[in-house]
């Protein structure tokens, strides 16, 4: 019940502010494959998913202490062709993945820093899939 509540506060807010930016269509394919079970969270997690090739995307926090640990990341992405985003803040990232608790008043209380991120299923096609592949191709 709780995931259909944040579903449907989520939809309305991105689709009143016009064009979106990769962040934002970033945050919304991390909550879908959420809903999906679609994410791999954590080094270890992430190192597994990436090195079966089972990984769309990846997505790296900027203000990740263990340089070990960015270059692992980097390396097996570059490696398979998997993409790979840049987030500025590991808590933040942590909260767009669901590793945080909700108060009554729907803020996110005791959120869990999170440096890395995969995501293996997407859920389902949508705007900001779209988005987030003319970046990539962007990028390229």
């Amino acid at each position: 019940m709780a995931g259909s509540d944040t579903e449907g506060d989520e939809i309305p807010t991105v689709g009143a502010g016009g064009p979106m930016d990769a962040m934002t269509a970033l945050q919304e394919i991390l909550k879908t494959a959420l809903i999906h079970d679609g994410l791999a969270r954590g080094l270890h997690e992430c190192a597994k998913a990436l090195d079966k090739r089972q990984a769309h995307l990846c997505v790296l926090a900027n203000n990740c202490d263990e340089a070990m640990y960015v270059k692992l990341v980097e390396a097996l992405c570059a490696e398979h062709g998997i993409n790979l985003m840049k987030v500025d803040d590991n808590k933040k990232l942590g909260e767009w993945v669901g590793l945080c608790k909700i108060d009554k008043e729907g803020k996110a209380r005791k959120v869990v820093g999170c440096s890395c991120v995969v995501v293996k299923d997407y859920g389902k096609e949508s705007q900001a899939l779209d988005v987030l592949n003319d970046y990539f191709k962007q990028k390229k």
